[in-house]
């Protein structure tokens, strides 16, 4: 019997077209989810190319590798895109072509109720995206201090009742454990007032359940590494491509895009650059490359979706790069 995974893989034409796949290519798709991205990649380079898929979550793995099974070169991986070089140095894997991040929650993590990431559904507060092991968000706020819990709540979810809602969550907790999804949403609704609650354009509770999933998760800290090393992987003139889904993570991958772009580290009104450092390539697009209005009609989750585009540079180290040199129009 086939295996339930929906997913709809957002941006998906902006994707295809940036990615640009060839046949004989070698490709990572560091977020494989249900697997709509790769297979896309492997249906547009003819059958030929490599296509190594990595993903936390085993229900994706057994979904996308059934999926993708008339395709000899996909290469299914359980584990971290944060760890994707050396878990692509152990599958014997060549300069990439392209690689492709899908950051955040997928929409069948977000539709299975069991696995706790959705605060309109009653279920229990798991929230790991790899349910293999590891510490369930129950377990999470069981043990987090009210200090800590602020802190998470305000830098990865950008509440302004974070202290609040850790001093409640402290008073809950204290007259029983958090055990399920509403129970989360309860405390959110406690600290929250009414008339406030009101006035919120989505759900209330958002925020909080993207901060501690942030957190329980470490989504964000390796994240600055990880695009860094995967633009290490690419061959001369593949391409990274990074979709985002809010402001935090896409902060990151913006900016590290442009110190990859730009690295030099020199005062800004030094005459040349002494630092030495290269542009490892250049960022493509414009900057970040937003999805259709047809595709939002149908996949209103797409709404916040950004794709950023980085292009590994062809020149050798020393030479212009795309064009450019760290230290254009720094002379007289």
């Amino acid at each position: 019997m086939p295996i339930a995974f929906k997913h709809q893989p957002v941006l998906f034409h902006e994707v295809m077209e940036w990615i640009r796949p060839k046949a004989g290519g070698v490709y990572l798709d560091g977020t494989l989810g249900g697997g709509g991205h790769s297979e896309g990649i492997l249906a547009a380079a003819g059958g030929t190319a490599t296509l190594y898929g990595i993903d936390r979550d085993l229900e994706a793995i057994a979904a996308a590798t059934e999926r993708l099974i008339g395709y000899p070169g996909f290469h299914a991986i359980h584990g971290n895109f944060h760890d994707a070089r050396a878990l692509l140095a152990a599958a014997g894997a060549k300069p990439l072509d392209g690689a492709l991040v899908d950051l955040g929650v997928s929409s069948h993590q977000l539709d299975s109720a069991e696995r706790g990431f959705s605060y309109h559904e009653d279920a229990p507060l798991d929230m790991r995206m790899d349910a293999s092991g590891g510490q369930t968000a129950a377990e999470y706020l069981a043990t987090v201090s009210p200090m800590e819990f602020r802190r998470v709540l305000t830098d990865y979810g950008e509440e302004r009742w974070a202290a609040r809602i850790a001093q409640v969550l402290e008073e809950k907790r204290r007259a029983k454990p958090l055990r399920t999804t509403l129970d989360l949403v309860a405390v959110v609704d406690a600290a929250i007032p009414r008339a406030v609650r009101r006035k919120d354009e989505g759900h209330p509770a958002r925020r909080t359940f993207q901060a501690v999933r942030i957190a329980l998760n470490d989504e964000l800290a390796p994240l600055e590494q990880a695009l860094t090393d995967m633009v290490d992987l690419l061959a001369p003139g593949g391409r990274l491509l990074v979709i985002t889904f809010h402001s935090l993570e896409d902060r990151i991958a913006k900016n590290t895009l442009r110190r990859l772009q730009n690295p030099c580290v020199c005062p800004p009104k030094a005459p040349v650059c002494t630092c030495g450092k290269l542009p490892l390539g250049r960022v493509l697009g414009g900057g970040a490359i937003k999805p259709s209005q047809e595709e939002t009609d149908i996949n209103p989750r797409a709404r916040s979706a950004k794709l950023r585009v980085f292009e590994r540079a062809e020149a050798e180290p020393g030479r212009p790069v795309n064009g450019y040199r760290p230290d254009a129009g720094r002379r007289g």
